[in-house]
């Protein structure tokens, strides 16, 4: 993580907080009271730093870290990055900053997302939560559009694994009120990106952890259902762009598979790129496997789709 972000996390005063270069800044996504949400002073976001790794828990205050495309690459798409880690912590550097950097070369607009992980010390319904902090962060980027120079029509969210969930889901439940919204500013993500994404809820080809994390040990068939995001699909679901590895021992491929399938029966453009290694939780990709490509598809594919 970087040093700039620490600093200006440190001096938070309000809804938005510049660093210490100018380049980047920092949102609250809820300046205010967070609808549903429980007030405990004890819950405080932990960064947590173990051989190289860089990872984020216990978010009770959800920020958008915010990287403005250079000005002369600028092409008005945007995108908000959701990192994984099976809803218990945010891999927030690389599922999170390093692809926001990536983003700017290209010219798009990046924020990284960081979602209050379900908890119920902190939410009345914890299911709700993080689906609240994506929605609210679509509507934010597309309320302030014109301000940081932003296509309100070219406004995608991308996620990684857990956060692959997250950004199914609002791709999925961008209408369903889960908070009261104060204008009619759209939820619904212009296009979606998800990363050897958790897709379903369903027992046999989920990430245990990310559903018991999310929806309790116990949860009813419906909640299930609901959460599976491959049974939510309509002719209105945003396109996607989706990449996992047939080595991944963590998120069974059939969640990738499932979700194309069913964008393909609604009538939704998708493309899905499956590699033989790579395993699970590598990022931008790993040097020595096949997987370290999917950048490169992922631009093509955005530029197919007149973002770039």
């Amino acid at each position: 993580m970087k040093k700039n972000f620490l600093l200006a996390a440190m001096l938070l005063t309000g809804g938005f907080i510049s660093s210490m270069f100018g380049q980047e800044k920092t949102l609250k996504v809820w300046p205010d009271k967070i609808s549903g949400a429980i007030d405990d002073p004890s819950y405080k976001a932990q960064t947590i730093t173990d051989n190289g790794w860089t990872r984020i828990d216990h978010v009770a205050d959800p920020t958008l870290d915010f990287y403005p495309a250079p000005k002369e690459k600028s092409n008005g798409t945007a995108v908000v990055i959701c990192p994984g880690g099976g809803y218990a912590v945010l891999a927030i550097d690389h599922e999170g900053a390093q692809i926001a950097r990536w983003f700017n070369t290209m010219g798009i607009t990046a924020f990284v997302l960081k979602y209050r992980l379900p908890s119920d010390k902190i939410m009345v319904d914890k299911t709700i939560g993080p689906l609240q902090d994506a929605q609210e962060a679509i509507r934010i980027v597309r309320r302030n559009a014109k301000e940081w120079n932003i296509n309100p029509d070219k406004i995608g969210i991308m996620g990684f694994s857990a956060g692959g969930h997250v950004a199914s889901t609002v791709s999925t439940h961008y209408n369903e009120k889960v908070y009261d919204v104060q204008d009619a500013t759209s939820a619904r993500p212009d296009f979606s990106i998800l990363i050897y994404p958790v897709i379903s809820m369903d027992s046999s080809i989920t990430h245990m952890g990310s559903r018991e994390n999310l929806l309790g040990k116990n949860p009813s068939p419906e909640l299930v259902k609901k959460f599976s995001n491959e049974l939510q699909v309509t002719k209105e679901t945003p396109p996607a762009f989706l990449v996992c590895s047939t080595d991944d021992d963590v998120v069974p491929i059939q969640n990738s598979i499932n979700y194309l399938m069913a964008l393909k029966k609604a009538g939704v453009h998708a493309e899905l790129h499956i590699y033989e290694s790579g395993g699970h939780g590598y990022g931008m990709g790993r040097s020595k496997d096949t997987e370290i490509n999917w950048p490169e598809a992922c631009k093509k594919w955005l530029e197919a789709r007149g973002l770039l």
